[in-house]
């Protein structure tokens, strides 16, 4: 298992072939800010080339329209035109966005893709990141709402001047889950898809049996405490025991807290999460991160097809179906 440690909130194992079977191809790339691995099998090389050309055209077209940091996308242009007018979404754009809308509701409004003032005001991207006032804070809060946010008629409308949105809570997964459709619909057997250690597989590992998954173990980042072993989910942690700076006296993590506008300071170190797709388990993770352990616990608990494991601490918890994931012998 290799460890990677470009995002500290996402799993940390990266499984891949072992040369055990000739028919497995992989493509590697950067995109979205992450390093990215698609594996899948196929015998024909005609066809592997295609599938790679396609998943390259697929992932630079949704970055270029989803990214805010793409002065272009669409999601640059609902931001410059907030507290104005709407902008058009097409197909893929509405679906994203009704997934916008039903994970907001789910996780009641834990999950707000409309914070990207608080995201702005705790620039975690600047090494000399200071901790803004509280007034900064409300006035940034003031902002955030996705029960504002006008999205009716295939159009998406920022309300008020000053609101912005950025998807970066829910774009690089609903890309794994793309991708990963795209080699099944292709009629491949085995397709595995890691973004940035946000990952999914369809089938079968290399070597037979499932995707060995390692799990970084939080209290010492760099090793793994285990694994699951999975055939057909997505796995994803949320985490902020890499991600964050101090100041003050004080370690402020990356995952902010839509309801208060600070860092979650609960004591909860990570969450791993075992779903059906990419999208689900991601923004499971990161709910039950801002909730903490026991909430949080309760939370994954509540939902079918979904499985997670809290750290706090030295103190593991577990929901009731996790253990028939892990993988202990890594």
């Amino acid at each position: 298992m290799v460890l990677a440690r470009e995002r500290s909130d996402t799993v940390t194992g990266s499984p891949a072939p072992d040369g055990d079977r000739s028919d497995f191809n992989r493509l590697v790339f950067k995109a979205m800010g992450t390093q990215c691995q698609v594996d899948f099998a196929c015998s024909s090389g005609p066809r592997a080339r295609e599938f790679k050309a396609e998943v390259l055209a697929w992932v630079e077209s949704f970055e270029a329209r989803f990214s805010r940091f793409r002065p272009d996308s669409l999601v640059s242009r609902v931001n410059a035109l907030a507290g104005r007018e709407g902008v058009d979404l097409d197909e893929e754009a509405e679906s994203l966005f009704g997934l916008v809308d039903w994970y907001h509701w789910s996780t009641g409004g834990l999950f707000d893709p409309s914070a990207l003032p608080l995201l702005a005001l705790w620039d975690y991207h600047n090494p000399s990141a200071k901790v803004p006032d509280a007034v900064a804070v409300k006035a940034a809060l003031a902002k955030v709402g996705w029960k504002k946010v006008v999205h009716r008629d295939r159009k998406l409308m920022l309300p008020e001047p000053g609101m912005g949105i950025d998807v970066g809570g829910i774009g690089k997964e609903y890309a794994v889950d793309s991708v990963l459709q795209m080699g099944v619909a292709r009629g491949f057997p085995s397709v595995h898809v890691n973004f940035g250690n946000d990952l999914r597989v369809a089938g079968p590992a290399p070597q037979g049996g499932p995707w060995l998954v390692g799990l970084e173990d939080p209290r010492t980042p760099g090793e793994c405490w285990g694994g699951v072993a999975v055939t057909r989910q997505a796995v994803t942690t949320s985490g902020d025991y890499l991600r964050f700076f101090s100041a003050e006296g004080r370690r402020f993590g990356h995952i902010l807290d839509p309801r208060t506008g600070w860092p979650v300071s609960n004591g909860c170190q990570s969450v791993t999460v075992v779903a059906p797709t990419c999208t689900e388990a991601g923004i499971l993770s990161t709910t039950a991160f801002i909730l903490g352990q026991d909430e949080g616990y309760r939370f994954i608990s509540g939902w079918q097809q979904a499985e997670g494991c809290l750290w706090q601490g030295d103190k593991r918890m577990q929901t009731e179906g996790f253990g028939s994931y892990v993988y202990t012998s890594m």
